[in-house]
């Protein structure tokens, strides 16, 4: 029997309770061992990277290693500092994790399955707002951040809690706005259906479009493997727990136990949510790559499981790339990269796109607003000389301000040429011989 292939909205809620229950331990096992096996996996890539052997000593390969560490880490001793806030200091690390689990509930792994006899999608679950549904997720396992900062009573701890919190805030913005893009040309906020809008591409000024989003709308991919690494805290944008200034950050009174544990399975539990949600919206989802694709069978039944399998393992490799490549970047440069450029690029591109659908829409016979073609075109020239006034404006701006420190600086160095103690620094007149402030007597020919 060949099963539909396409899931639909209408899909879903139809399911036997037992074939829910048993989606949705398939996806609970699939991500407690997935956390396992990719713990090895970043372990040994890193390793190759840096001409190093990685774990090897428990089981062929160090497979066994990720099970090491974690009965290790469940069987030790579980410390509390005498001045924690017992409660939310046990709370915190359920918090990280628990929405982390639900954000990938809507992650559609394949079409329409044949489990146990039942047709249904290879999907938990799906909602006409499942984007945005992901994003809450996100934005919920803060607070498990944050309280772990605050309930440890740790200066260090609570510095590394904020600055989660104000990181989120400007990236989860920054986020948000490159799905807009996807929502444009895909018209729904569904996952199972932003998978089917890629299956086939369309026109536009009678040119063919791509399929998938990545190329379509690459400037949105790109700012969202920006923010999913600033989502995720992982390097470069790991600063809640930089070891260099805060120790250990928001988990510096976390011992090496089942809390410990707990916490690297949130922060895994996000990179894994931020690399299938990547997947999902911008490179087709399970639907398999060309020239796969060419094949009738290539999308039906289990097989969509392993092209999404393939693309997820292909991003985990990119983002563990990007952790053996570069350093941690300064606070203030994260926190300027996400509100002064991503936000405000999001922002143009997103009136740009806007444009384009605009003109598409009203270029199909079947709006019915084939006579506005003229009104669109004049919006889109008043959002380009809009933008292009904004940034002439902006460079004016940052041109006077270069120009004002440039000034500044440079009246300074005047002062200085002028009075040598002016900086606050008292310097040796230079006709002196001097050596480390004492002056040298002469001392005469002959002498020790």
């Amino acid at each position: 029997m060949i099963l539909a292939v396409e899931p639909t909205l209408a899909d879903f809620g139809k399911d036997p309770l037992w074939i829910t229950i048993v989606k949705a331990l398939m996806l609970f096992v699939f991500l407690l061992l997935g956390v396992m096996f990719f713990v090895w996996y970043e372990r040994k890539l890193i390793s190759w990277m840096q001409n190093r052997i990685g774990p090897d000593r428990a089981g062929k390969f160090g497979l066994l290693q990720s099970i090491a560490d974690a009965i290790k880490m469940g069987l030790k001793e579980d410390l509390f500092p005498n001045t924690v806030d017992k409660v939310l200091y046990l709370l915190a690390p359920v918090i990280m994790v628990v929405p982390a689990f639900l954000a990938f509930s809507i992650t559609p792994f394949a079409g329409m399955v044949n489990l146990f006899g039942v047709q249904t999608p290879l999907q938990l679950v799906d909602l006409p707002v499942a984007v945005l549904f992901m994003l809450a997720m996100g934005a919920i396992s803060v607070y498990g951040v944050v309280l772990a900062g605050w309930s440890s009573r740790s200066p260090y701890a609570l510095l590394g809690g904020l600055r989660s919190a104000a990181q989120v805030v400007s990236y989860e913005i920054a986020m948000g706005l490159s799905f807009v893009g996807v929502f444009l040309f895909a018209g729904t906020l569904s996952t199972s259906e932003i998978v089917k809008a890629q299956a086939a591409g369309g026109e536009f000024l009678g040119i063919p479009m791509p399929s998938w989003y990545v190329v379509l709308l690459l400037p949105s991919f790109l700012i969202f493997v920006i923010c999913g690494f600033g989502e995720a805290a992982r390097i470069p944008f790991d600063l809640p727990e930089g070891e260099g200034e805060l120790v250990g950050g928001f988990q510096t009174e976390y011992s090496s136990s089942l809390k410990f544990a707990l916490i690297m399975m949130g922060e895994y539990l996000h990179t894994f949510t931020a690399s299938a949600m990547a997947v999902t919206l911008f490179l087709g989802g399970w639907r398999a790559p060309w020239p796969i694709s060419l094949w009738d069978g290539a999308n039906e039944g289990w097989w969509g499981l392993l092209w999404f399998f393939i693309k997820f393992v292909l991003v985990f490799s990119f983002v563990v790339w990007v952790r053996a490549s570069l350093p941690r970047v300064r606070y203030d440069q994260l926190m300027s990269l996400g509100w002064k450029v991503l936000i405000p690029l999001n922002l143009a591109w997103i009136m740009l796109v806007a444009t384009v659908r605009a003109i598409m829409y009203v270029r199909d016979p079947s709006s019915g607003f084939e006579g506005s073609m003229a009104v669109v075109l004049t919006i889109a020239a008043v959002v380009v000389v809009g933008a292009l006034a904004i940034w002439a404006r902006f460079d004016t701006v940052n041109q006077r301000r270069k120009e004002a420190e440039r000034a500044e600086v440079a009246a300074e160095f005047e002062e200085l040429d002028r009075e040598p103690t002016a900086g606050g620094f008292p310097v040796p007149p230079l006709d002196l011989p001097h050596y480390h402030g004492v002056q040298h007597k002469e001392v005469p020919s002959g002498t020790n």
